[in-house]
């Protein structure tokens, strides 16, 4: 039965009515929100606030297989690795769990039925044994009779072997195991007492294959056990070991699990693998390229702290053991293709992000390669000392790369004991060495001064991780410090300086004693500076910088986001697009590009939806570097006017978008979440220019567009849902008001509010006031003065927001040569305003508003003048 099989079986039984179980999918190998452990190193871990009543899922059953790694605190296999059956760093954890649905008796019935079922397993019953914990008679009874195995198959031992923890705080409880005969049909199978049974399984003939764990206590730091809200079931079962009883062979390593790592490891070393002693370095590889491999996948990045000091030490383990084989150089990378061939279609990321991972570990393998030779020499210059000093121990870390536990390794296979503490005392020397100038005197570096620039390295060379994490350890090579500004220029750099339209990263770098927060990121002499305020002397220290993961991961969604509307354009508006032009920020992004006028309304909503299928397609995005011909040969764009090297880096979104691109790139599409377009407008003559927002940004901009629309809605009383038809029923009831409103204007007197009528020989002179603002109800408001008066001259003046003035003249007047214009321009010069309009009806401005009362009080005589010149 093949690894596949069984993992797909498990949790095909659990899944299945009446079981009904809900398949959960495996959680990171970081552990979420949870600082007590390094990695997560069984499957309860992502329930674990489940647990402790902290958390409520949808089921209160589930079935998992569960990613696992044990290198690190207190579940450590590492050193074990290669030279036993069953321990590996990384291995799949197979479980059901009960959160305070079942207990021990369904989890007893559950796990018997899958071990023995013909459909699942089909293990014979007679070749179980069952362990419980010695105080637990329930479980004892309950194995009795649900399964019917005899008493004396069933053993009582103590918390060291029964009662399980995760760490040292949090859920536990008594544990029950099956175990299974392994023993040789000449070894003699019969029912042992307690003490062989003991003897026997430390020997490994009884396989352990499940834990069933009843969760009943939650363990705080001080080692107090309080009572869980309700009883519950964890239970594990190595997917490795089960593997190897079902496929019958002696270990683990000999299954389908590791056999072709194997292969390919025996392919790539050229040497032939000695399933004894002898093969142990093959067994650490296999071993070690599948932990590389996950960890990588799930984002921990080699260094020398944490977890990342884990994997670093996980990987210059396994450079050692080839170098044993006679490998000189990097063989884990080569290996990570069989990996992720073998496990990929259960975890896709592996294919994902197989070019990430095998460009990491390949650097990582040449970086120690570059000094395990002196490290090994200087070791053998120590095999006649008995115990490795603690500075002889620092000194290979610290000038060779070292871990601390591969000395060890290496001292104890030729019977060396290591001072570790003196280790740590010398580490814990480097720290608080002192930061003083004096220190980094011209024996420990070499000082350059050009333009200001400190050279802290002769052959300073630095290398750009960003592309593969926002976090390094790293060491200043070059610092600039001008006032309150400094610039540094790290060896391993994270930050990304501005370019191809992408803002720079901002961040932090810490080291001994300082700090400095990223502001901006500068090219200098064709290496990134980071820039920021700095009040103090600069002293450099070995640092750790971190970018800005939130910001950065926004910045990816806004680049990626380019590249697929870029796709979008050309697909709905032609091929005639092309790109002119961008930026890509964290708040938003904006596209200009060659088209020849405005977008209408629904081909922009068109192309939104396009880019958002593909979004939601979850499409993954590959990178990689070819020739500059041949990535054009095979499609890819290139920005017109853009300088390109004999070597491009080509982004590739699945089936969608094929560009030239240096710029920092979400995984899969699906990351970018939501696109949202905000304005399309023109650039410049045959350039438009689109500006969008994505991911947090674009949720929140809908926010604000719901939050605006049921404001409207609650103004105008309506539903949102209801809101159209509201306005379209108030502008149709509006039509008719404007309409009744120009009839009573038509029909007014045309002098408004608070109107006088004075008698200028033959001519009627009416003015007045108004609050009217709309010039057209003005207009109407005069016609029906016009219509109703005979020699007769209107004047009105309006207040409001834009105080006017207005005259309207009959026609008969107008035939005697009065025209309104010059009526309204002589009362506007008293008020530092002019117009004009036609003879009958003429407008004009007002300059001063606090000189209208004047203005008005002198129309009578302007009027005057201008009828009788």
């Amino acid at each position: 039965m093949k690894s596949a099989d069984i993992r797909r079986k498990f949790v095909d039984y659990f899944k299945t009515p009446p079981r009904s179980h809900q398949e959960v999918p495996s959680s990171s190998l970081v552990p979420a929100d949870d600082p007590t452990l390094l990695f997560t190193n069984a499957g309860m871990v992502q329930f674990k606030r489940v647990f402790q009543g902290l958390e409520r899922r949808d089921s209160k059953r589930a079935v998992t297989c569960q990613k696992c790694v044990r290198a690190g605190g207190k579940h450590n296999d590492l050193e074990q690795v290669g030279h036993t059956a069953r321990h590996h760093t990384f291995f799949e954890m197979l479980g059901n769990f009960s959160f305070g649905d079942y207990f021990k008796k369904e989890a007893i019935e559950f796990a018997w039925e899958w071990v023995t079922g013909k459909e699942w397993l089909g293990i014979a019953p007679e070749r179980l044994f069952v362990t419980v914990h010695h105080s637990d008679d329930e479980a004892r009874k309950l194995w009795r009779q649900v399964t019917g195995i005899a008493d004396e198959r069933i053993f009582g031992l103590s918390d060291k072997d029964n009662f399980w923890q995760m760490g040292d705080t949090g859920p536990c409880g008594p544990c029950s195991e099956i175990l299974v005969d392994i023993r040789e049909k000449g070894e003699g199978r019969g029912t042992p007492g307690l003490a062989d049974f003991e003897r026997l399984s430390e020997a490994g003939r009884f396989l352990e294959i499940w834990n069933l764990v009843f969760m009943q206590f939650d363990q705080s730091a001080d080692g107090k056990r309080s009572p869980l809200p309700a009883p519950s079931v964890d239970t594990g079962a190595g997917l490795e070991r089960i593997t190897s009883l079902m496929q019958g062979v002696a270990t683990d390593y000999d299954t389908d699990v590791f056999q072709p790592i194997i292969a390919q490891a025996v392919e790539v070393i050229g040497k032939p693998y000695d399933r004894g002693p002898a093969g142990a370095p093959f067994r650490v590889l296999a071993d070690h390229a599948r932990a590389v491999a996950f960890l990588l996948a799930d984002g921990v990045y080699p260094s020398n702290e944490g977890r990342g000091y884990v994997l670093r030490r996980i990987l210059r383990r396994a450079v050692r053991h080839a170098w044993l084989l006679g490998r000189r150089e990097p063989t884990l990378a080569p290996l990570i293709k069989t990996v992720s061939g073998l496990m990929g279609s259960a975890y896709p990321d592996l294919v994902q992000k197989e070019p990430h991972i095998e460009r990491v570990t390949r650097a990582e393998e040449e970086r120690f390669l570059e000094t395990i030779e002196g490290g090994l020499g200087r070791l053998d210059e120590l095999k006649g000392a008995s115990v490795i000093s603690g500075e002889d121990a620092f000194k290979l870390y610290d000038t060779y790369g070292f871990p601390i536990d591969l000395t060890q390794m290496i001292a104890g296979e030729r019977g060396q004991k290591v001072d570790v503490e003196g280790f740590e005392t010398a580490l814990g020397h480097q720290r608080r060495r002192s930061r003083s100038a004096r220190q980094l005197s011209a024996a420990q570096r070499v000082v350059e001064k050009m333009g200001g620039w400190v050279n802290l390295k002769a052959k300073g060379h630095q290398t750009w991780v960003g592309y593969d994490t926002t976090k390094a350890e790293t060491h200043p090579i070059a610092f600039r410090q001008q006032g309150d500004q400094l610039e540094l220029v790290l060896e391993e750099n994270p930050f990304y300086a501005e370019s191809g339209g992408q803002v720079s990263d901002t961040g932090v770098v810490k080291g001994d004693g300082w700090e400095l927060t990223v502001e901006d990121v500068q090219k200098v002499d064709g290496k990134s500076a980071v820039v920021g305020t700095f009040g103090e002397s600069f002293e450099p220290t070995p640092a750790t910088a971190q970018v800005n993961e939130a910001r950065r991961r926004n910045i990816e969604r806004n680049h990626t986001a380019t590249h697929l509307v870029h796709a979008a354009l050309r697909k709905i508006l032609g091929a005639h697009v092309r790109q002119a032009g961008s930026v890509v920020a964290p708040e938003r992004l904006r596209f200009d590009f060659s088209h020849h006028g405005p977008i209408a309304d629904d081909t922009l909503g068109a192309i939104e939806a396009e880019v958002n299928a593909h979004i939601w397609e979850n499409l993954p995005i590959a990178t990689r570097e070819m020739a500059y011909k041949e990535a054009v040969a095979a499609g890819a764009m290139a920005l017109f006017g853009e300088k390109y090297g004999d070597r491009v880096r080509v982004v590739d979104v699945q089936g969608v978008s094929l560009e030239l691109c240096g710029g920092t790139h979400v995984p899969s599409t699906g990351h970018i979440s939501l696109f949202r377009f905000t304005h399309e407008t023109g650039a410049a003559a045959g350039v438009r220019r689109i500006e969008a927002l994505t991911g947090p940004a674009a949720y929140r901009y809908g926010l604000e567009l719901e939050r605006r629309l049921d404001e409207a809605a609650g103004l105008l009383k309506a539903q949102p849902e209801h809101l159209v038809r509201r306005i379209e029923s108030m502008l149709d009831e509006n039509k008719k008001l404007e309409k009744r409103v120009g009839e009573l204007l038509r029909g007014g007197s045309g002098t408004g509010d608070g109107g006088s009528v004075e008698r200028i020989g033959d001519v009627d002179l009416h003015v007045g006031e108004s609050d009217l603002e709309d010039r057209t109800q003005i207009g109407e408001l005069m016609d029906g003065f016009r219509s109703k008066h005979k020699r007769a001259i209107s004047v009105l003046f309006t207040k409001g927001g834009r105080p006017g003035i207005h005259v309207a003249v009959t026609d008969d007047l107008i035939a005697q040569g009065l025209k309104a214009g010059e009526i309204v321009n002589a009362i506007a010069s008293k008020v530092g305003g002019k117009g004009g309009g036609r003879p009958h009806f003429a407008s004009a401005g007002v300059g001063d508003a606090a000189l209208m009362a004047s203005a008005r009080a002198q129309t009578p005589s302007i009027v005057k003048g201008l009828i009788n010149p």
